[in-house]
């Protein structure tokens, strides 16, 4: 018998159970023997939500003495990790997982493997459906899946059984005060209005096919006008043509014609399934996987796949209606698991004024585009539909990564103050875009912006930065579904260059691995990576792939024909490196001399210094260098050995400490006599007392985010230099208690403004 038959024989008997005249027990003792028996699994239980608890309601295998008795609350043992995540468990070993917790009443102490399902009522989980085997082994994915279908059916049948209290799913009323919640920064932002949510929920209300080829032909349907759908999409993007978001928008599409995908809904619909119902079942699993994913990017590449998944199964079940195809009525905060890109494109961006997410990252396609359309996004809120009602009234600051539901008058009145504070300050800062920032007894300091994609490029003339000290060319590659030909890099540097004019741009070559791995671009070195950061990635991968960096070598003197070309190397660690990297742009050179290609008219090369052993030998370095620039970001985590992006480690990442400012003291010193520009690149320059202290040590370019260039430049012209740097040096020698604090006062009693 095929897969599919089992599953489907499994769901025939399940329909002869639901239509049976037996009370919701018997159904319920019935359907645990089914699936042990069609699992050949020694143990299956069903655990319901009641009163707050999970409870043991039927069971084949454990001792029946513990039906009604045992009881698990959400997040307690396997069961209840299960119906907190909302997710699934397949443990070989399940007493090796983190959560186990063994209750003796059920005699579950000699079975060894495990696998659980939630049981999803209105997108809550109201229950649990697990199976155990006495062998160690993981459950295959078909019998996954049919746990899955399984516990679709059961959600319909325990509703209409009531067993499901409805006060356990509906969203408490005692959420109506003031609450304040903490997520991950996406895009950065202020924003205020009423929260409405993306989606609608969708009930399948049959989950059993009649008509097998019925159901298929209503998918096939629903997938042609999907894909119209998308079509559509691409080709109405309001960026213009060639942007990385056309790019987003293409890798999007790949996945709406993905015959992959669109077969594994119709095999689900051979068991049995309506199409509904088979699009769910292949849902559950593309959010099993994502789980499982490590890889950031790849893990977004599922996001992608659920958002169609989503609009796919509205398309099925004729619930078409989002926010966006019913019209925003207000200033709006959207509220969403997930969003994909060509769904954020169809709101109405003069009422859209912020998103909030379930899940998201910072890697996610969606978030590429929120950042061009200027709307602050806040992600990883777990839990959120349980936090927030339709039309509740949310105040987004996506500085601190925090959302304020319901706010009382208080808050409401300090967070548009705040708001009207920042519009000044900025609208005062704009001020400062052709002004040339000079301290006051005259020293030049130059104020250069970061970047990575196409459209960055237009903000150069808007705040009036000196040039581009960081040109991030890994967002090309983290957009794109494959390896971006040589051509295409070609035009992206050719359009980032025309854009620049006069001004400078540095462009680091391409700094991947790690956070920042690529589904295409694996090697046998970062897969067994422990720790991506300190692993393998930035230049030591593109010395690797030497391909990948001669193509982009090529691409860059090419697009640079006849300008000035600065190129800089990230993560260098020994001088060696820098050597061979310079030796294949070199060799590239040489092959378009050959070609009698146009040349750049100078060639300038670099190094980010970011590896804290590289400061040992920057005497052997430096002759060979034009600029440094020192990456704070990456070297501050390494020198502290603290995670960045570890929410416990937040106090210990600290810019203004003695250690850092004495690390980047003696570099400064180091390159003194050496005619290297020194620069700082990096989120620290951007910060108006970070970036006081950078002065005070000696550097004179910072290269920062566009939005604290105006800062920055208005900051510098409050300086008296030479007094700064006395009093940085005596801190340094003579350690205060808080470096922070004695800095704030010296700038407080001098005018200057820190925040």
């Amino acid at each position: 018998m095929t897969a599919a038959a089992a599953a489907r024989q499994i769901l025939t008997s399940l329909h002869e159970i639901m239509a049976s005249r037996q009370h919701a027990q018997g159904k319920l003792d019935a359907v645990v023997d089914i699936i042990g028996e069609g699992l050949d699994s020694e143990v299956c239980s069903i655990y319901l939500l009641r009163e707050g608890m999970l409870e043991l309601y039927a069971t084949r295998g454990l001792n029946k003495e513990a039906v009604h008795v045992t009881r698990l609350a959400i997040g307690e043992g396997l069961t209840g990790t299960i119906a907190d995540n909302i997710e699934t468990l397949n443990l070989a070993e399940a007493a090796s997982h983190p959560d186990f917790a063994y209750r003796p009443e059920t005699g579950e102490e000699k079975f060894h493997s495990f696998a659980g399902v939630p049981i999803v009522y209105r997108e809550r989980a109201v229950g649990v459906l697990c199976v155990q085997h006495v062998e160690p082994r993981r459950y295959e994915d078909i019998e996954i899946e049919a746990l899955q279908t399984t516990a679709m059916v059961l959600s319909e049948m325990i509703a209409h059984a009531e067993l499901i209290d409805e006060e356990e799913v509906a969203l408490s009323d005692a959420q109506t005060g003031p609450s304040v919640a903490t997520g991950l920064t996406l895009v950065k932002g202020l924003a205020s209005g009423t929260a409405v949510f993306h989606q609608p929920r969708i009930t399948i209300e049959q989950v059993m096919a009649e008509d097998i080829e019925a159901e298929r032909q209503r998918v096939y349907r629903a997938f042609a006008k999907m894909r119209d759908q998308i079509d559509n999409l691409t080709n109405q993007s309001e960026f213009g043509v060639g942007g990385e978001h056309e790019e987003v928008l293409q890798t999007y599409k790949m996945f709406a014609y993905d015959e992959g995908w669109s077969r594994r809904i119709n095999e689900a619909i051979d068991s049995g399934l309506t199409a509904e119902a088979a699009i769910e079942r292949v849902q559950q699993r593309t959010r099993m996987r994502m789980r499982e994913i490590d890889d950031p990017l790849l893990a977004d590449r599922m996001h992608d796949l659920e958002d169609l998944s989503n609009r796919l199964i509205r398309i099925v079940s004729g619930q078409l209606g989002t926010a966006a195809t019913q019209g925003l009525q207000g200033d709006t905060i959207l509220i969403a698991r997930n969003l994909g890109p060509a769904e954020l494109l169809e709101y109405d961006k003069r009422r859209l004024k912020g998103v909030v997410l379930e899940e998201g990252s910072l890697t996610a396609h969606v978030v590429i585009v929120a950042r061009a359309m200027g709307i602050p996004v806040i992600g990883r809120l777990r839990g959120l539909r349980g936090m927030v009602r339709e039309g509740d009234h949310l105040l987004v600051d996506a500085e601190k990564g925090e959302v304020t539901f319901r706010p009382a008058q208080p808050m409401i009145e300090a967070f548009e103050a705040r708001f009207a504070k920042n519009r000044e300050k900025q609208a005062a800062y704009a001020e400062f875009r052709d002004v040339e920032p000079f301290t006051r007894d005259g020293t030049r300091i130059h104020v250069m912006m970061n970047a990575g994609l196409r459209d960055d490029m237009s903000t150069l003339s808007v705040v009036g930065a000196d040039g581009v000290g960081l040109f991030r060319t890994e967002f090309q590659f983290l957009v794109s579904a494959t390896l971006p030909a040589r051509e295409k890099q070609l035009r992206l540097y050719r359009d980032v260059l025309d854009a620049a004019g006069e001004k400078p741009v540095v462009f680091r070559t391409v700094d991947i691995g790690g956070d920042k791995a690529l589904p295409y671009l694996t090697s046998d070195s970062m897969e067994d990576d422990e720790n991506p950061a300190m692993g393998w990635r930035g230049l030591r991968l593109a010395l690797e792939r030497e391909g990948l960096l001669k193509a982009q070598a090529r691409a860059l003197l090419e697009a640079a024909g006849g300008r000035r070309l600065y190129v800089m190397f990230p993560l260098v660690s020994e001088p060696w490196e820098f050597d061979a990297a310079k030796a294949v742009f070199e060799e590239q050179l040489k092959f378009l001399k050959q070609q009698k290609k146009p040349l750049p008219e100078a060639i300038e090369f670099g190094a980010m210094l970011e590896v804290p052993a590289l400061a040992e030998v920057l005497d052997i370095l430096l002759p060979k260098l034009s600029f440094i620039s020192i990456g704070t970001n990456d070297l501050t985590q390494f020198l502290f050995a603290a995670d960045r992006a570890n929410p416990k480690l937040a106090e210990r990442y600290d810019w203004l400490s003695l250690s850092i400012l004495r690390f980047l003291s003696r570099v400064v010193r180091a390159n003194a006599g050496h005619n290297v520009r020194l620069a700082v690149c990096g989120e620290m320059g951007g910060r108006r007392l970070e970036a006081l202290a950078l002065l005070g040590l000696g550097i004179e370019r910072l290269s920062i985010t566009p939005v604290a260039v105006g800062s920055i430049k208005e900051m510098v012209r409050k300086v008296d230099l030479p007094e700064l740097r006395r009093a940085m040096s005596g801190w340094l020698s003579n350690p205060p208690p808080d470096i922070r604090a004695a800095l704030r006062h010296w700038a407080t009693e001098r005018g200057i403004e820190t925040d």
